[in-house]
Formats: C-alpha cells, structure tokens, sequence
C-alpha cells in the first residue's frame, strides 16, 4: 500500500524542491539579469539586483560585432549531426548488448564508460595531427565526429538500460511472425523505446551543445559554434562582463528553448522502467 503523505510534509518537500531548483538557476539567471546592465554596474560592490537602468545596448554590440547566426547555425549542425551518427550506432550497439549479451558485455560497458574518465587533453595532441592530415581541422564534420565519439559511451548506456527494460518475449514473437533483424529493430525496438531514445537524444544535445574543450581547440574561424562565440568576449584586455553575459544568453537561449519543450518527454524517458 501507498504510504500516506501529511500536507505538512508535502508543503515542505514543494518548498525543498523550489530552493533546490532556485539554487541551480541561480547562475543562468544572474547571467541574464547582468546582460542587461552596463559594465560599471555588472562589476558593482555590492552587487546591483533588479533595480537598475536596464538596457539592451550589449545585446546591440555583439550583433554587431559578431554574426550570431553563423555561429548558431554551427551549433544545430555539429550537436545535430553527432546525435544522429551516435544514434545510428549506438542503438544497434545496445540492441546486441542487451539482448544478445556474450560473457564480455558487462566488461566492454565498464571499459566504454571508463574512457569517459581520461582527461581530453591527453589524446588533444594525436586528435590535432590526424585532424590536420585528414584536413578536418576547423570544419564541422571534423567536430561532429569527435563530439559523436566523446558522447557515445553515454548514449550507449543509456539506450541499453532502457532495452533491458523491455521483455525479449516481445521480440521474440516479432521474429516467429518472420521480422528480420532491420525489421526487429525498426518497427518493434524502436517505437517502444521512444521515451527512452528522445531522453538520450535530448542529454547527447546538450552534451555537444556545451562542449568547450574541444570546439576551442579543433576550430578557429569556419566552424566555430556558440562556445568559440562566447570565448571571443575574454580577451586580454579584460573581462567584459556585461557583454559576456549577453553572448552566454544567447548561446544559451535555444537549448533552454529546446528543454522547455522537451522536458514532458524527458520525464517519460527518465521514468520508463519505474513505470512499467
């Protein structure tokens, strides 16, 4: 039987949960109200809250002096295209490894979430030459595909812990009605994976979407994404706080956009095994 819950303990787990959430916003928050301030109040002591003369003036200097939309667009096709080539591997990868297992699986999941741990700038001076031989430096698809790489250890443990959740009986039946392998995968894995396939897709998202260490190092002008856009506002002149902040909310401005939307999908995804 359910246990039975006091409005007492509700109304201070809601309260809990607000300054918890509060607390992780706090740094996107702050980072928006700042863009609207001028440098000298940005860099006040104390620190200048709400009231203040509000402007849109940093938002008009980084228009112009950067193109937003080249760098966005960078953005959508290198965080893109690494989730899909990570998709097209990694679902045949969890497939086999969570319905067709060897006794090696459980070795090979720990070793592919190990190199997880390796710092990137350990393998950041090989990428960099094999990168310049191949002439991938500073293009989108060399990004994409380092991206995709970083991120499919991850992608490949998520989508086989949501596979395990899904009863082999069912796949079993698909095959003694003739489905073949494409067809197992496509038209039966797949659609009842759907929650757990779009929580994978959104995280891998965002992952590429944020990633800094290695956009900053392996492009200069061509395929730079948002993360080289915000850099560009830390020179050694100094930090420009204000229009930092401007070029960080709106880099950050389509993924929050993206999370908004997605978030139902996101629950569903995260709660699939609980609730069957």
């Amino acid at each position: 039987m359910a246990r039975a819950v006091t409005t007492k303990r509700k109304a201070i787990n809601t309260a809990l949960a607000w300054v918890i959430g509060l607390l992780i916003f706090f740094p996107i928050l702050w980072t928006i109200l700042t863009s609207f301030k001028t440098e000298a109040t940005a860099i006040a002591d104390p620190p200048v809250w709400f009231f203040f003369d509000w402007t849109l003036d940093n938002y008009r200097v980084v228009q112009e002096r950067s193109d937003y939309g080249r760098f966005l667009w960078n953005s959508v096709i290198i965080a893109g295209g690494s989730t899909f080539l990570g998709l097209i591997i990694a679902i045949p990868a969890a497939w086999s490894m969570a319905f067709v297992p060897s006794l090696r699986t459980k070795d090979i999941l720990l070793w592919m979430l190990s190199t997880k741990m390796l710092p990137a700038v350990g393998v950041l001076y090989p990428v960099y030459l094999i990168f310049i031989q191949l002439g991938l430096l500073d293009t989108r698809l060399g990004l994409t595909i380092v991206l995709m790489f970083i991120n499919l250890p991850i992608m490949v443990w998520m989508l086989y812990t949501y596979f395990k959740e899904i009863p082999a009986e069912i796949l079993e039946a698909a095959r003694m009605d003739g489905a073949g392998l494409r067809a197992e995968i496509l038209y039966v894995l797949t659609p009842m994976a759907i929650p757990g396939i779009a929580s994978t897709v959104l995280l891998n998202v965002i992952l590429a979407w944020n990633e800094a260490f290695w956009t900053l190092n392996l492009s200069a002008a061509r395929a730079a994404p948002l993360t080289a856009f915000i850099a560009s506002y830390s020179s050694p002149e100094g930090l420009f706080y204000a229009k930092l902040s401007a070029a960080s909310t709106m880099a950050i401005a389509p993924i929050l956009i993206l999370g908004w939307f997605s978030q139902k999908q996101l629950v569903r995804g995260l709660t699939f095994g609980a609730v069957k």
